[in-house]
């Protein structure tokens, strides 16, 4: 399946990586790994990971507090979100058509 990211979803992303490279080098390409293998796996096995709201699912990142919400659509995934687990939950609500 396709996988297609928001673009205020890209916004967060890239923002995370920006951040983790400011605190540490190299840091940022490590928190990009993780969100490339979680994006591999998702397209994968979509279904494999628990819903999280309406028709979202949720996948949590291993070495990094972040969760990737997305949706699995007919004709592909849409990725809402690359949330902080420590943000305000459900703040990304309002993305899903």
């Amino acid at each position: 399946m396709e996988i297609r990211i928001l673009e205020i979803a890209q916004v967060e992303f890239n923002e995370a990586k920006e951040f983790y490279e400011i605190e540490q080098a190299g840091l940022g390409a490590k928190f990009e790994n993780e969100i490339k293998n979680g994006l591999l796996r998702i397209q994968q096995f979509p279904q494999a990971w628990p819903p999280d709201r309406k028709e979202t699912r949720r996948y949590l990142t291993r070495k990094f507090p972040y969760k990737i919400i997305y949706s699995v659509q007919e004709n592909g995934i849409v990725i809402l979100a690359f949330a902080h687990l420590h943000r305000k939950p459900n703040y990304w609500v309002d993305r899903i058509k």
